[in-house]
C-alpha cells in the first residue's frame, strides 16, 4: 500500500530542503513520523539533515511528542526549524 503525506517546510527547512512544500509516497501502509523525517532528509542531504535534527513538527496541525506517532495517509507534516527572535 502506499500512503501519501503533504510535507511543508517553514524557514530555515525551507531553505535547506529548496521547496516550500512537497508530496511524498511511502510504500507503506503504516507510516511514522520518523519514517517521513528519515526520508525527507535523505532526499534532500546533509543541510536539511541537519535542521531536521533540531526541528519540531506538527501532523495535521497538532505537535508531535512522540516521533513513533502513525502518520494517516492524506496527513500534513509541518517542519518547523528553531525560531529566533527577540
Amino acid at each position: 500500500m502506499t500512503v501519501a503525506v503533504r510535507i511543508r517546510y517553514f524557514a530555515g527547512a525551507r531553505a535547506a530542503a529548496g521547496v516550500a512544500d512537497e508530496d511524498l509516497l511511502l510504500d507503506t501502509s503504516e507510516p511514522t513520523v520518523a519514517l517521513v523525517v528519515s526520508t525527507i532528509g535523505e532526499r534532500h542531504g546533509d543541510k536539511l539533515g541537519k535542521v531536521l535534527a533540531a526541528s519540531s513538527f506538527l501532523l495535521d496541525g497538532v505537535a508531535v511528542r512522540d516521533t513513533s506517532t502513525r502518520v494517516p495517509a492524506g496527513a500534513q507534516l509541518d517542519v518547523l526549524p528553531p525560531f529566533a527572535g527577540g
